[in-house]
């Protein structure tokens, strides 16, 4: 039997649960995991670096290898490795020979982590970011591959009402993708700059090949939903035989406060009306009254799964154990 080959959006943390999840259905299941990564990232490291070298933002691209990477100790140490990010240096104590070093002068390492600047390395190196992608993933033996949503950088904006607390009733646009993520208004609409950039052309591949796309769970507006905006890949996603699944939030997240899980659902149509759906999987407690999330399922043609898919200590994460336990029968079905 051929390998249930499972395409994964999202970017940030709620991708790297998806993917962790997905790698604790592969005793149950034969999986082929490809993870579609955003590329709007313009704060921290990954900003750091796009605004100063160009390129693509690594920073959601390093975290979505670092959960693919291989179980041997070897391939462990490299994922840490990875993951290591660069405190601010410790000047040393002057000295006769060295004295203390004057003008205030910043630490450039700071804040980095080292697969930060590898993945932008190998990029330069090989001159294309995907080849650098397939290069680092056999570095960290990662049993799937990890490809942009885009090969180039994009825009993340929004228009929000009371994005000033002072002026509750005023639209105004918020620009990026950190400042859209920690706006304290309600996103109203939301677009990418170009407004029409390329898909990458492996994911676009990898999208009409696959037996599921699974979307979700992540920032809905800036990890999630961006996907839907790219025109190659949201064609791509809406002509492919894949089955389709949506993983929902366990709680609203800044961006998307006074957003409820019918809400999210109900996004997706607003920014792909053709987009259908064949599965909603939920926590079963996170979801309270399942009835509305049932009836903005069953609009876009799904059935709604509940499952314990939280941690145990009451903190709103997936756990990967759980959510990949919940999904071996999901994926498993009609195979």
């Amino acid at each position: 039997m051929t390998p249930t080959r499972v395409v994964a959006f999202g970017g940030g943390h709620g991708l790297s649960a998806s993917l962790r999840a997905l790698r604790h259905c592969v005793p149950g299941l034969d999986l082929d995991i490809t993870a579609v990564v955003t590329v709007g990232d313009d704060g921290g490291s990954s900003g750091r670096l796009r605004a100063e070298r160009g390129g693509l933002p690594p920073g959601d691209l390093r975290q979505a290898l670092v959960a693919l990477a291989g179980d041997h100790p070897a391939t462990r140490r490299s994922a840490a490795l990875f993951q290591h990010r660069f405190a601010a240096a410790v000047p040393p104590a002057p000295t006769l020979a060295a004295p203390a070093p004057t003008g205030g002068a910043g630490d450039p390492l700071a804040g980095h982590a080292v697969g930060n600047l590898l993945l932008h390395g190998l990029t330069e190196l090989l001159g294309d970011p995907v080849a650098a992608l397939d290069h680092a993933g056999a570095m960290l033996g990662a049993v799937g591959r990890v490809l942009p949503m885009s090969r180039q950088p994009v825009g993340i904006e929004a228009r929000v009402r009371g994005a000033d607390p002072d002026r509750p009733d005023e639209v105004r646009t918020v620009r990026g993708q950190h400042q859209v993520a920690v706006t304290s208004g309600t996103v109203e609409s939301l677009r990418l700059t170009p407004a029409a950039p390329a898909a990458c052309a492996e994911a676009v591949t990898a999208v009409r090949a696959a037996d599921w796309l699974i979307f979700g769970p992540g920032s809905w507006y800036t990890s999630v939903l961006p996907h839907l905006l790219v025109p190659g890949l949201a064609d791509a996603i809406v002509s492919s035989p894949a089955r389709r699944l949506v993983t929902l939030n366990l709680v609203a997240e800044k961006e998307t406060l006074g957003l409820s899980l019918p809400d999210h659902l109900d996004t997706l149509r607003r920014y792909l009306p053709e987009l259908k759906v064949d599965m909603v999987l939920a926590d079963s407690t996170a979801v309270g009254d399942p009835a509305a999330v049932e009836r903005a399922a069953e609009s876009l043609g799904a059935r709604l799964v509940l499952a314990p898919v939280a941690v145990t200590d009451g903190t709103p994460r997936h756990d990967p154990a759980a959510l990949g336990a919940a999904l071996v029968p999901v994926l498993g079905a009609d195979r």
